[in-house]
């Protein structure tokens, strides 16, 4: 063999065992590009000079007619699903709850996943698949959760394996070994990892009465399968059992005759993992325990909860742990996969992983060891007086990067577009506790001048959520769309009779400002630009108008204030894209926001280069990718007045 043939075949096993393979080959195999979860392509077709020449070349309802098999299931509002593109197609879970593939060119479908007979709807879409192809290169399969299972498809065909699981599906309320699942949900999309398919779980999170809250709840494990098979090869709990790391963190009530471990549930990986394939090591993003704004029932710590938790993908065992929420009452989930990078800080070349949070840090560490790269300090935290409660008295606070969002609230923050404006502003956050981050939940206080409950900021949706960062590995920068939603966390005593709790949420509202404007200062939605190398941020630029055309406004001529919508980003060789959300179908949406442009921007100065109108909001993850010499970027959209679907870009 030649030199030159040589130094070709290992750069191809290299790729073929790289998680930013597919990209390299102008693919999208996971949900987040790869198992890195970076949301980035190579490609660079699509270039400052000529994103403002992208238009749409074709569109897909999110319940293609080829697929409904006579079901007249109207395709819903809005969807959050992202496809893949491996082998020339797309990879989709579709609104009937099915999976299905569709040309990546032109969107047409190419084979379905059939509804039984009888059947008009699997469930709803997911927001991603999984796709997996063997070391030889021929068996190829796309891993989907349908309904309560666990399926393989191959990808050519769209044909189930039989011999996957019993009669082709595993049963995900089944293999749990300390208590009873009779339903399970979950949303985000498996990961493989080296032929172990990670999956999560979205048990309901129980806050009021009106959804029966009770200290009991079932787990929210983490397991692993096999991707040949769907054998269970191993389980995490979450909630770590008598024996396990973690387990002295739950400790026991004084009227309680069972540890609080025995009995509390969720603790979920809602969101999706990342991993580490030549390390062999996958990544956890895990949330709240059981009642998320009381945790008097269960007293301690509360590993792993709000914590980023590293196993090994092969067997589950536990490598390393990093708690960024003691005795979590706040909802501060993970909501998103973290991002891994090969960073230099100080002359020394780091391993990395960071992972944005909903309270507006992002946290940085050695993905091998563990080790924060900037030191994480341990500062003290306000203490609350909700009966029966248990409070940390300190929180973790990374000392880099800077927070990528507002913490807290004071006089200081209010909107003050106009000396008006900020008295009404001022009047309105009397009525409420407020203070720094971590400011506990409180009980509504009903009597005359009595406080309605703590204003929280961020609120249960960011800063980050669901959408997640988008990373580039030539410079190390992670973008960061993040929105100013703060939200109002009042306690009642629990009336209804079947619940076991003393205390639980009674509302949990947007804390709206004077006339119907925000209470804070914008920018309400913003892109923020960090450097993993120096733990600084590079740039912030408000993402879309926000309420600046509000009568009380709209003669101040004012800059751009973001819409506090939840996008999330793309990141290619030449540009950041980003969408400005919908309208309507997202939780504590508030009113008159989202829009219909797609963005280009600089990524080293956060300029606007180029503006795409489409025909909705973007409601979930964009993704780009090559097919015929051609580079496309494929995104679901949604609006007021139509029903969801996927729609492509190009360049003429």
């Amino acid at each position: 063999m030649s030199r030159i043939a040589s130094l070709l075949l290992v750069t191809l096993l290299s790729l073929a065992a790289s998680p930013v393979a597919g990209a390299q080959a102008g693919e999208w195999r996971a949900y987040s590009s790869d198992a890195a979860g970076t949301k980035y392509t190579p490609l660079d077709q699509i270039t400052a000079d000529n994103a403002g020449d992208l238009q749409v070349v074709w569109r897909q309802s999110t319940i293609p007619d080829a697929i409904r098999q006579g079901s007249t299931v109207r395709a819903p509002a809005v969807v959050q699903n992202t496809p893949l593109m491996a082998d020339g197609r797309l990879y989709v879970s579709t609104a009937l709850g099915t999976v299905a593939a569709l040309d990546a060119t032109t969107g047409e479908v190419v084979w379905f996943d059939p509804l039984p007979d009888g059947v008009t709807r699997r469930g709803s879409s997911s927001r991603g698949v999984a796709y997996w192809r063997g070391r030889d290169g021929e068996d190829a399969r796309v891993i989907a959760i349908v309904g309560s299972t666990l399926v393989a498809l191959n990808a050519r065909t769209g044909a189930r394996y039989p011999d996957f699981g019993v009669d082709g599906e595993v049963d995900l309320t089944q293999g749990y070994d300390t208590r009873t699942v009779t339903t399970f949900g979950w949303r985000s999309a498996p990961l493989v990892v080296n032929d172990v398919v990670i999956v999560g779980s979205a048990i309901t999170d129980v806050t009021n009465d009106e959804m029966l809250a009770r200290k009991e709840m079932p787990p929210g494990d983490v397991r692993g399968f096999d991707v040949r098979t769907g054998e269970q090869l191993w389980i995490f709990h979450t909630v770590p059992q008598e024996g396990e790391v973690g387990n002295e963190t739950w400790l026991t009530r004084t009227d309680e005759d069972q540890a609080s471990w025995e009995y509390t549930g969720n603790t979920n990986m809602w969101a999706w993992p990342s991993a580490d394939e030549e390390l062999g090591y996958v990544y956890l993003p895990l949330s709240t325990p059981t009642n998320d704004y009381y945790g008097g029932y269960r007293p301690g710590n509360n590993l792993f909860a709000e914590s980023l938790v590293c196993l090994d993908a092969r067997t589950g065992e536990l490598i390393w742990y990093f708690q960024a929420v003691h005795h979590g009452v706040w909802d501060y989930d993970f909501p998103a996969a973290p991002n891994l990078v090969d960073i230099t800080v100080d002359g020394r070349d780091i391993k990395a992983i960071a992972i944005v949070s909903k309270q507006g840090f992002t946290y940085v560490f050695d993905r091998v060891t563990g080790e924060p790269v900037w030191p994480i300090e341990e500062r003290s935290v306000p203490e609350g007086n909700v009966p029966g409660e248990w409070y940390s008295p300190t929180q973790p606070f990374p000392t880099k990067p800077p927070p990528f969002e507002q913490q807290g609230v004071t006089v200081d923050d209010l909107i003050d577009f106009t000396p008006a404006l900020r008295r009404e502003a001022e009047e309105i956050l009397a009525g409420y506790v407020s203070g720094p981050l971590f400011t506990p939940p409180t009980l509504i206080d009903e009597r005359p001048g009595g406080t309605r409950g703590t204003i929280q900021a961020p609120g249960l949706v960011g800063g980050a959520d669901w959408t997640g960062a988008a990373l580039d590995p030539e410079t190390g920068t992670l973008y960061v769309p993040t929105v100013r939603t703060p939200v109002v966390v009042g306690l009642k005593r629990s009336e209804n009779p079947r619940s076991n709790v003393a205390w639980v949420m009674e509302s949990l509202d947007i804390a709206e400002g004077p006339q119907g404007l925000p209470l804070l200062k914008p920018p309400y939605g913003s892109l923020v630009a960090i450097d993993l190398n120096a733990g600084e941020i590079l740039w912030r630029v408000a993402n879309g108008d926000g309420p600046r055309d509000h009568p009380a406004l709209r003669d101040l001529d004012l800059p751009p204030l973001g819409q506090a919508a939840r996008v999330s980003p793309l990141v290619t060789s030449t540009l950041v894209f980003l969408g400005e959300g919908v309208d309507r179908g997202m939780v504590l949406l508030p009113e008159d926001v989202g829009g219909k442009l797609f963005k280009a921007y600089d990524k080293a100065t956060g300029a606007v280069v180029a503006e795409i109108e489409l025909p909705g909001g973007v409601s979930g993850a964009p993704i780009s990718y090559m097919a015929n010499g051609r580079q496309y970027i494929v995104m679901p959209i949604a609006w007021s007045g139509m029903t969801s679907e996927w729609v492509a870009l190009a360049l003429p």
